[in-house]
């Protein structure tokens, strides 16, 4: 079978060390297993998405020491790698979901939804994290049925009643019920675009992805995907969810953290390898933190060695 991982940067603003460490242990698991890497720009989540953006973190990534041999940038046979250019392959599934009757068409609001939700019998077993689960207000709809006018409602995907499990690299076992739990999700937005959801799955499946790594704050997003995965009649990938890279204060790495732009460290002139050792140190690679070049961990890789725990960053750490 061939195996292949992918990197998926977003280019609604810059690559910063949390990105960069889950970069690179991507790039570690598929080259210490043989697989080739894609490199797929996700731009679907157009109005964030900035125009400087994708070029700056094609060279982000080169300048790590990460080569792909698949993407926007080099071609390949399972384009085009850019999200936005794909959208054909979108709107096949979604009839073929539509077909099956596997979504719904939605008119509810957020404000709908919350208020739903907040009645007494609000479900207490989803992921609190996620928002209120969907309460089903527009899921009587069926297939064959009139569709409401354009603009005023999303698909959503009626989640499986049954429970969805898989083994994770990093995790472990985990089981999830998605009606249950996370509800109907939407799989376009309300103009008609791709969701984020949807777009994923179809990437993957399209591109003969069979690793995804990421970090462990998507693991609602994985059943979801899983849940889709088997309504399109695609493979499953493997999953490795990683532990998020956060400030002193636990919440994700952000501005409020200082400039961690992996940009800004180049324009500084910091090498690379500073980076590269720092993410190997922080995943628990290496006992000590040293320049390193990313080529040279990929030998030592194992999924066992890596931390569990969050990897927190301290302020200015290079």
């Amino acid at each position: 079978m061939n195996t292949k991982g992918r990197l998926a940067p977003s280019p609604t603003g810059a690559q910063h060390l949390g990105n960069a460490r889950t970069y690179l242990l991507a790039y570690w698991s598929a080259r210490k297993s043989g697989a080739k890497l894609a490199l797929r720009i996700e731009d679907i989540d157009s109005p964030r998405v900035k125009p400087w953006a994708a070029q700056q973190a094609i060279d982000d990534l080169r300048w790590l020491g990460i080569d792909w041999e698949e993407g926007p940038d080099i071609g390949g046979e399972n384009g085009p790698y850019v999200q936005t250019q794909r959208v054909d392959l979108y709107d096949a599934a979604l009839q073929k979901l539509i077909n099956a009757n596997r979504v719904f068409p939605c008119i509810c609001t957020r404000k709908d939804i919350v208020a739903a939700a907040s009645a007494p019998h609000e479900s207490e077993i989803g992921f609190a994290h996620e928002g209120p689960i969907y309460p089903g207000t527009c899921a009587g709809w069926r297939a064959g049925e009139s569709i409401p006018e354009a603009g005023t409602f999303c698909w959503r995907f009626r989640p499986s009643d049954d429970v969805i499990k898989f083994d994770d690299l990093v995790l472990g076992k985990q089981s999830c019920r998605p009606a249950e739990q996370l509800g109907a999700f939407p799989i376009t937005q309300k103009n008609g675009n791709t969701s984020y959801q949807l777009a994923v799955v179809v990437d993957d499946a399209q591109m003969g992805i069979t690793e995804v790594v990421r970090g462990d704050d998507l693991v609602p997003s994985t059943f979801r995907q899983i849940d889709l995965f088997a309504a399109l009649g695609y493979e499953v990938p493997t999953f490795a969810h990683v532990p998020l890279v956060v400030g002193t204060d636990g919440r994700r790495l952000a501005k409020r953290h200082g400039d961690t732009r992996l940009s800004q460290y180049r324009e500084q002139g910091i090498d690379a390898d500073q980076i590269v050792g720092w993410a190997a140190h922080s995943a628990g690679l290496f006992d000590e933190r040293q320049p390193v070049s990313a080529q040279s961990i990929v030998a030592s890789f194992d999924w066992q060695k890596l931390s569990r725990g969050k990897c927190i960053v301290e302020n200015d750490p290079f």
